[in-house]
Protein backbone atom coordinates (compact mmCIF):
# COMPACT_ATOMS: atom_id res chain seq x y z
CA UNK A 1 0.00 0.00 0.00
CA UNK A 2 1.21 3.25 -0.77
CA UNK A 3 2.31 6.03 1.92
CA UNK A 4 0.23 8.87 2.72
CA UNK A 5 2.84 11.05 2.37
CA UNK A 6 5.68 10.88 -0.21
CA UNK A 7 7.94 13.03 -0.52
CA UNK A 8 10.75 13.06 -3.36
CA UNK A 9 13.58 14.93 -3.55
CA UNK A 10 12.36 18.14 -2.40
CA UNK A 11 14.85 21.25 -2.79
CA UNK A 12 13.88 24.94 -1.66
CA UNK A 13 16.20 27.70 -2.34
CA UNK A 14 16.24 31.44 -1.03
CA UNK A 15 18.15 34.60 -2.67
CA UNK A 16 21.54 34.54 -0.59
CA UNK A 17 23.19 37.62 0.93
CA UNK A 18 22.55 40.11 -2.06
CA UNK A 19 25.82 42.90 -3.18
CA UNK A 20 26.22 46.32 -4.00
CA UNK A 21 23.87 46.03 -6.62
CA UNK A 22 21.31 44.45 -5.11
CA UNK A 23 21.74 40.65 -6.57
CA UNK A 24 22.41 37.62 -4.87
CA UNK A 25 25.57 35.91 -5.12
CA UNK A 26 24.75 32.20 -4.17
CA UNK A 27 21.51 30.72 -3.30
CA UNK A 28 20.79 29.31 0.25
CA UNK A 29 20.06 25.28 0.16
CA UNK A 30 17.42 25.28 2.91
CA UNK A 31 15.98 21.77 1.90
CA UNK A 32 18.46 20.10 -0.52
CA UNK A 33 17.17 16.72 -1.96
CA UNK A 34 15.28 15.43 1.01
CA UNK A 35 12.67 12.04 0.18
CA UNK A 36 10.54 10.94 3.22
CA UNK A 37 7.11 8.88 3.25
CA UNK A 38 4.78 8.75 6.18
CA UNK A 39 1.87 6.18 6.40
CA UNK A 40 -1.64 6.80 7.87
CA UNK A 41 -1.24 6.84 11.33
CA UNK A 42 2.08 6.78 11.55
CA UNK A 43 4.03 9.48 13.42
CA UNK A 44 7.20 10.52 12.05
CA UNK A 45 10.08 12.45 13.78
CA UNK A 46 12.01 15.07 12.21
CA UNK A 47 14.65 16.11 14.39
CA UNK A 48 18.27 18.52 14.05
CA UNK A 49 19.94 21.36 15.50
CA UNK A 50 17.92 24.84 15.01
CA UNK A 51 18.47 26.36 11.16
CA UNK A 52 19.08 22.70 9.22
CA UNK A 53 15.65 23.38 7.26
CA UNK A 54 13.24 21.41 9.57
CA UNK A 55 10.61 24.33 9.35
CA UNK A 56 10.88 25.03 5.94
CA UNK A 57 10.49 21.25 4.72
CA UNK A 58 7.36 20.83 6.60
CA UNK A 59 6.09 24.47 5.32
CA UNK A 60 7.09 23.23 1.47
CA UNK A 61 5.36 20.03 2.27
CA UNK A 62 2.31 21.94 2.84
CA UNK A 63 2.71 24.46 -0.16
CA UNK A 64 3.14 27.45 2.81
CA UNK A 65 6.65 28.41 1.05
CA UNK A 66 7.13 27.74 -2.51
CA UNK A 67 9.83 24.56 -3.41
CA UNK A 68 12.37 24.81 -5.76
CA UNK A 69 11.59 21.58 -7.25
CA UNK A 70 10.68 17.47 -6.29
CA UNK A 71 7.77 16.14 -5.33
CA UNK A 72 5.03 16.27 -2.59
CA UNK A 73 3.11 12.87 -3.32
CA UNK A 74 -0.13 13.43 -1.04
CA UNK A 75 -2.43 10.07 -1.69
CA UNK A 76 -0.60 10.10 -4.75
CA UNK A 77 -1.59 13.73 -5.76
CA UNK A 78 0.95 15.70 -6.55
CA UNK A 79 0.40 19.19 -4.59
CA UNK A 80 3.54 21.04 -6.33
CA UNK A 81 1.64 20.51 -9.33
CA UNK A 82 -1.91 21.97 -7.98
CA UNK A 83 -3.21 25.29 -9.05
CA UNK A 84 -4.29 27.67 -5.86
CA UNK A 85 -8.16 26.82 -6.11
CA UNK A 86 -7.63 22.65 -6.32
CA UNK A 87 -5.00 23.64 -3.68
CA UNK A 88 -7.75 25.12 -1.33
CA UNK A 89 -9.99 22.18 -1.57
CA UNK A 90 -7.49 19.63 -0.34
CA UNK A 91 -6.20 21.81 2.72
CA UNK A 92 -7.93 20.54 5.40
CA UNK A 93 -6.68 16.98 4.72
CA UNK A 94 -3.18 18.18 5.87
CA UNK A 95 -3.12 20.92 8.64
CA UNK A 96 -0.45 22.03 10.78
CA UNK A 97 0.48 23.28 14.80
CA UNK A 98 2.47 25.93 14.30
CA UNK A 99 5.45 26.51 17.79
CA UNK A 100 4.05 29.22 18.79
CA UNK A 101 0.01 29.95 19.62
CA UNK A 102 -0.04 32.88 19.85
CA UNK A 103 1.20 33.94 16.45
CA UNK A 104 -1.45 31.55 14.84
CA UNK A 105 -4.23 32.59 16.70
CA UNK A 106 -6.15 36.26 16.08
CA UNK A 107 -6.47 37.87 19.13
CA UNK A 108 -9.31 39.67 18.26
CA UNK A 109 -11.32 36.53 17.26
CA UNK A 110 -12.81 34.75 19.92
CA UNK A 111 -11.31 31.07 20.12
CA UNK A 112 -15.28 29.59 18.90
CA UNK A 113 -15.05 32.01 15.84
CA UNK A 114 -11.33 30.92 15.17
CA UNK A 115 -12.18 27.35 15.01
CA UNK A 116 -15.67 27.69 13.34
CA UNK A 117 -13.32 30.04 10.51
CA UNK A 118 -12.42 26.66 9.46
CA UNK A 119 -15.60 24.65 9.32
CA UNK A 120 -17.50 27.51 6.82
CA UNK A 121 -14.46 27.34 4.48
CA UNK A 122 -15.03 23.85 4.12
CA UNK A 123 -18.56 23.37 4.54
CA UNK A 124 -18.28 21.54 7.62
CA UNK A 125 -20.89 21.12 9.90
CA UNK A 126 -23.87 23.01 7.70
CA UNK A 127 -25.97 25.20 10.33
CA UNK A 128 -24.79 27.92 13.03
CA UNK A 129 -25.99 25.42 15.55
CA UNK A 130 -24.16 23.02 14.21
CA UNK A 131 -21.35 24.14 14.47
CA UNK A 132 -21.56 26.07 17.67
CA UNK A 133 -21.98 21.95 18.69
CA UNK A 134 -18.91 20.94 16.84
CA UNK A 135 -16.22 23.81 18.21
CA UNK A 136 -17.60 22.99 21.60
CA UNK A 137 -16.86 19.30 20.79
CA UNK A 138 -13.49 20.41 19.97
CA UNK A 139 -12.75 21.57 22.61
CA UNK A 140 -13.57 19.03 24.68
CA UNK A 141 -11.53 16.77 23.06
CA UNK A 142 -8.20 18.73 24.10
CA UNK A 143 -9.27 19.58 27.52
CA UNK A 144 -10.31 23.18 27.57
CA UNK A 145 -12.88 24.05 30.03
CA UNK A 146 -16.83 24.55 28.84
CA UNK A 147 -17.51 28.24 27.98
CA UNK A 148 -13.77 29.07 26.17
CA UNK A 149 -15.39 29.32 22.76
CA UNK A 150 -16.40 33.21 24.10
CA UNK A 151 -13.09 33.88 25.26
CA UNK A 152 -10.00 35.11 23.22
CA UNK A 153 -6.93 34.11 23.14
CA UNK A 154 -5.48 35.97 25.81
CA UNK A 155 -7.20 34.66 28.54
CA UNK A 156 -5.50 31.45 28.32
CA UNK A 157 -1.94 30.05 29.27
CA UNK A 158 0.08 29.38 26.60
CA UNK A 159 -0.38 25.40 27.46
CA UNK A 160 -4.34 26.20 26.65
CA UNK A 161 -3.70 27.98 23.36
CA UNK A 162 -1.38 25.16 22.20
CA UNK A 163 -4.93 23.33 22.79
CA UNK A 164 -6.62 25.83 20.71
CA UNK A 165 -4.67 25.82 18.14
CA UNK A 166 -4.51 21.99 18.52
CA UNK A 167 -8.02 21.88 18.14
CA UNK A 168 -8.41 24.03 15.31
CA UNK A 169 -6.32 21.60 12.81
CA UNK A 170 -8.76 18.98 13.85
CA UNK A 171 -11.95 20.90 12.96
CA UNK A 172 -11.16 20.18 9.29
CA UNK A 173 -10.84 16.02 9.93
CA UNK A 174 -7.12 15.94 8.21
CA UNK A 175 -5.25 12.79 8.04
CA UNK A 176 -2.01 14.49 8.40
CA UNK A 177 -0.65 17.22 10.65
CA UNK A 178 2.81 18.86 10.37
CA UNK A 179 3.44 19.66 14.32
CA UNK A 180 6.64 22.22 14.19
CA UNK A 181 7.90 21.89 17.54
CA UNK A 182 4.80 22.59 19.13
CA UNK A 183 5.89 21.67 22.81
CA UNK A 184 9.14 23.79 22.69
CA UNK A 185 7.96 27.19 24.02
CA UNK A 186 6.23 25.38 27.04
CA UNK A 187 6.96 24.43 30.86
CA UNK A 188 8.12 20.72 30.90
CA UNK A 189 5.19 19.77 32.65
CA UNK A 190 2.78 21.54 29.90
CA UNK A 191 5.24 19.93 27.43
CA UNK A 192 3.94 16.35 28.62
CA UNK A 193 0.20 16.75 29.08
CA UNK A 194 0.43 18.19 25.25
CA UNK A 195 2.51 15.27 24.29
CA UNK A 196 0.16 12.95 25.73
CA UNK A 197 -3.05 14.68 23.98
CA UNK A 198 -1.31 14.21 20.49
CA UNK A 199 -0.61 10.45 21.49
CA UNK A 200 -4.56 10.00 22.48
CA UNK A 201 -5.76 12.16 19.31
CA UNK A 202 -3.55 9.77 17.14
CA UNK A 203 -4.89 6.60 18.68
CA UNK A 204 -8.42 8.21 18.37
CA UNK A 205 -8.35 9.44 14.93
CA UNK A 206 -5.90 7.49 13.04
CA UNK A 207 -3.92 10.67 12.55
CA UNK A 208 -0.13 10.94 10.73
CA UNK A 209 1.80 13.04 12.48
CA UNK A 210 5.24 14.87 11.03
CA UNK A 211 6.33 16.21 14.18
CA UNK A 212 9.10 18.62 14.19
CA UNK A 213 11.49 19.05 17.05
CA UNK A 214 14.86 19.29 18.72
CA UNK A 215 14.15 17.15 21.48
CA UNK A 216 15.22 13.61 20.92
CA UNK A 217 13.30 12.33 24.22
CA UNK A 218 9.80 13.34 23.30
CA UNK A 219 10.50 12.64 19.39
CA UNK A 220 11.42 9.09 20.97
CA UNK A 221 8.42 8.67 23.62
CA UNK A 222 6.18 9.90 20.06
CA UNK A 223 7.00 8.75 16.88
CA UNK A 224 7.63 5.26 15.39
CA UNK A 225 10.24 6.54 13.55
CA UNK A 226 13.24 9.42 13.41
CA UNK A 227 14.66 11.29 10.36
CA UNK A 228 17.39 13.37 11.52
CA UNK A 229 18.47 16.15 9.58
CA UNK A 230 21.46 18.27 8.93
CA UNK A 231 22.10 21.53 6.55
CA UNK A 232 19.02 20.91 4.50
CA UNK A 233 19.47 17.02 3.87
CA UNK A 234 18.89 13.47 5.68
CA UNK A 235 21.44 11.92 7.54
CA UNK A 236 19.85 9.14 9.30
CA UNK A 237 16.11 7.75 8.75
CA UNK A 238 15.18 4.15 11.11
CA UNK A 239 12.84 3.19 14.04
CA UNK A 240 12.96 5.29 16.79
CA UNK A 241 14.32 2.41 19.38
CA UNK A 242 16.99 1.65 16.92
CA UNK A 243 18.41 5.65 16.37
CA UNK A 244 18.44 6.14 19.95
CA UNK A 245 20.12 2.90 21.00
CA UNK A 246 22.20 2.54 18.49
CA UNK A 247 22.50 6.06 16.49
CA UNK A 248 24.66 4.85 13.07
CA UNK A 249 25.61 8.53 12.00
CA UNK A 250 28.30 10.66 14.25
CA UNK A 251 26.25 13.71 14.04
CA UNK A 252 23.04 11.55 15.80
CA UNK A 253 25.25 9.94 17.98
CA UNK A 254 25.98 13.26 19.40
CA UNK A 255 22.19 14.58 19.70
CA UNK A 256 21.70 11.12 21.77
CA UNK A 257 24.64 11.69 23.79
CA UNK A 258 23.32 15.05 24.68
CA UNK A 259 19.91 13.58 26.02
CA UNK A 260 20.77 13.00 30.06
CA UNK A 261 18.24 10.21 30.25
CA UNK A 262 20.54 8.47 26.81
CA UNK A 263 23.95 9.19 28.38
CA UNK A 264 22.45 6.98 31.64
CA UNK A 265 21.54 3.94 28.94
CA UNK A 266 25.26 4.04 27.63
CA UNK A 267 25.71 6.07 24.90
CA UNK A 268 29.13 8.44 25.95
CA UNK A 269 28.68 12.13 25.52
CA UNK A 270 30.13 13.36 22.24
CA UNK A 271 31.11 16.77 21.86
CA UNK A 272 31.08 18.52 18.38
CA UNK A 273 33.93 21.05 17.65
CA UNK A 274 32.44 24.09 15.85
CA UNK A 275 29.65 25.58 14.81
CA UNK A 276 27.13 24.02 11.90
CA UNK A 277 28.33 25.62 8.25
CA UNK A 278 26.60 28.76 6.67
CA UNK A 279 23.80 26.87 3.81
CA UNK A 280 24.98 29.76 1.81
CA UNK A 281 28.82 28.23 1.28
CA UNK A 282 28.32 24.63 2.25
CA UNK A 283 31.67 22.74 2.94
CA UNK A 284 32.55 20.06 0.10
CA UNK A 285 32.47 16.54 0.33
CA UNK A 286 30.20 15.16 3.87
CA UNK A 287 28.58 18.56 4.84
CA UNK A 288 29.36 17.26 8.73
CA UNK A 289 33.26 16.45 7.86
CA UNK A 290 34.13 20.00 9.74
CA UNK A 291 32.89 18.83 13.15
CA UNK A 292 32.65 15.12 12.81
CA UNK A 293 35.29 13.05 15.01
CA UNK A 294 35.73 10.29 12.62
CA UNK A 295 36.11 11.84 9.42
CA UNK A 296 38.65 10.77 6.53
CA UNK A 297 40.32 11.79 3.81
CA UNK A 298 37.43 10.52 1.71
CA UNK A 299 34.79 12.71 3.57
CA UNK A 300 35.93 15.76 2.71
CA UNK A 301 35.56 15.55 -0.96
CA UNK A 302 32.97 12.99 -1.67
CA UNK A 303 30.00 13.25 -0.30
CA UNK A 304 27.62 10.31 0.92
CA UNK A 305 24.47 9.60 0.35
CA UNK A 306 21.72 7.90 1.92
CA UNK A 307 21.54 4.04 2.10
CA UNK A 308 20.25 0.99 3.34
CA UNK A 309 22.34 -0.40 6.27
CA UNK A 310 19.41 -2.48 7.40
CA UNK A 311 15.69 -3.41 7.75
CA UNK A 312 14.27 0.24 7.46
CA UNK A 313 17.28 2.03 7.95
CA UNK A 314 19.27 4.95 6.14
CA UNK A 315 22.37 6.22 6.70
CA UNK A 316 24.44 9.02 4.77
CA UNK A 317 27.61 7.88 6.30
CA UNK A 318 30.91 6.71 4.43
CA UNK A 319 32.00 4.75 7.74
CA UNK A 320 28.72 3.14 9.01
CA UNK A 321 27.95 -0.08 8.88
Amino acid sequence: MNPLLAVEELQVEFPGPQNLWGRSRNSVHAVNGVSLTVSTGEALGLVGESGCGKTTLGRAILRLVPATSGRVLFQDEDWLQLSASELRGRRRHAQMIFQDPNSSLNPRLTVGSSIREALEIHRLAPGREARLNRVRELLTWVGLPEGSESRHPHEFSGGQRQRIGIARALAVEPKLIVCDEPVSALDVSVQAQIVNLLQELQSRRQLAYLFISHDLAVVEHLCTRIAVMYLGRLVEVGPSCDVCRSPAHPYTRALVSAVPRMQADGIPRLHLRGDPPSPVNPPPGCPFHPRCPIAEARCRTERPLLRSIGLDRQVACHLAV
